[in-house]
């Protein structure tokens, strides 16, 4: 155990070049004292590391020794090889990158690892795409990957949902792939954080400036709380629908698996084993109605009242649309439908 966390700390080194013991500690999830134990440790087997005191100080190994050990055991090779997506790679113009970097991780790994690279890549396969969502359009991610990576600003003009177009000046911090839908994090003039979805950009490009990218961000936790508090605004309208116990299918494809278990778990009553009562939360009373509307008479919505009436009015809405048609076209027979004349 001490082997594998003797390897891990000088992985750690290598690829941060500084880290306080506290740090180290916190991700080899020890004791900061079993750290400079370690430390003691690689030392004495030749390794240059040593700590240094002060704000500016911690662990660190001489700028000039490099390691080309792997360190890598069977799960860690296993979890290195499921990660990779190609449809996300090829937007950021890395997948023939990847590809050449896994084969050469491949060669430089021992024959019993190949092998289990080989086989998690031949059985496990990650497709981010959506169902029936086509491809958004990302003329302007190259761009926004190389003022990522090079801290250079942007000025780019955007369209917002509302369909209003606005001027921004950006200090993009990130990018993330939600779904394979691609966004860009980052600050206009340092101010609060915002998130751009980034084939809403109508046009984009560096103006040659530098910024300064804070050393505490984190892109991660800041799309982990993002995400929180944007699904808490967006799902704020609770309804409650009753509907037939056997329309799990239908629903599903809708809203997601994750209905079947609210239709299994609930009933409207027990004399009533053909009905559920079920609650989905939508973003809006105009989203509920439009995706509701769509069931017809499949469900029946009990609350909110004001989405009854909005419905009602839809309803009546849409029949009136087709009943100026029916006194002024002519009948059409069932047999004229199908093709299929009674005998």
């Amino acid at each position: 155990m001490r082997a594998d966390r003797l390897i891990s700390l000088l992985m750690l080194l290598q690829t941060n070049g500084r880290m306080t013991a506290d740090a180290l500690a916190k991700r080899l999830e020890v004791s900061p004292r079993t750290i400079y134990r370690d430390l003691d440790a690689l030392s004495g087997a030749g390794v240059p590391v040593y700590a240094e005191r002060g704000p500016h100080g911690g662990c660190m190994l001489m700028e000039s020794y490099r390691t080309n050990l792997t360190g890598l055991n069977e799960k860690e090779v296993q979890a290195l090889f499921m990660f990779t997506v190609p449809g996300l790679l090829a937007d950021l113009g890395a997948e023939k990158a990847s590809e050449a970097a896994m084969l050469k991780l491949m060669a430089s790994l021992p024959a019993p690892f190949q092998q289990d690279a080989a086989f998690v890549q031949q059985r496990l396969h990650l497709d981010p795409a959506a169902w029936f969502q086509p491809d958004e359009a990302v003329p302007f991610l190259s761009l926004l990957q190389t003022a990522v990576w090079q801290n250079k600003r942007v000025r780019m003009t955007y369209r917002r949902g509302d369909g209003q177009w606005v001027k921004r000046l950006l200090d993009p911090y990130g990018l993330v792939a939600k779904a394979s839908v691609w966004y860009v994090v980052g600050t206009i003039y340092g101010d609060m954080i915002q998130v751009y979805r980034v084939s809403r950009v109508v046009e984009a490009a560096l103006t040659g400036s530098q910024f300064s990218r804070p050393d505490a961000f984190d892109l991660a936790a800041f799309w982990q709380q993002w995400r929180n508090q944007f699904e808490a605004q967006q799902n704020s309208l609770l309804v409650t629908l009753r509907v037939p116990s056997d329309s799990g299918p239908l629903l599903a494809r809708l809203f997601g698996e994750g209905i079947v278990n609210s239709l299994l778990a609930s009933q409207d009553s027990p004399k009533d084993v053909a009905h559920s009562l079920i609650s989905l939360t939508f973003d809006s009373m105009e989203s509920a109605c439009r995706q509701l509307l769509g069931l017809g008479t499949a469900v029946e919505v009990l609350t909110p009242h004001a989405l009854r009436q909005m419905l009602y009015e839809h309803a009546q809405l849409a029949m009136r649309q087709y009943q100026q048609y029916l006194a002024s076209e002519p009948e059409v027979l069932p047999y004229e439908v199908s093709g299929v004349k009674p005998a």
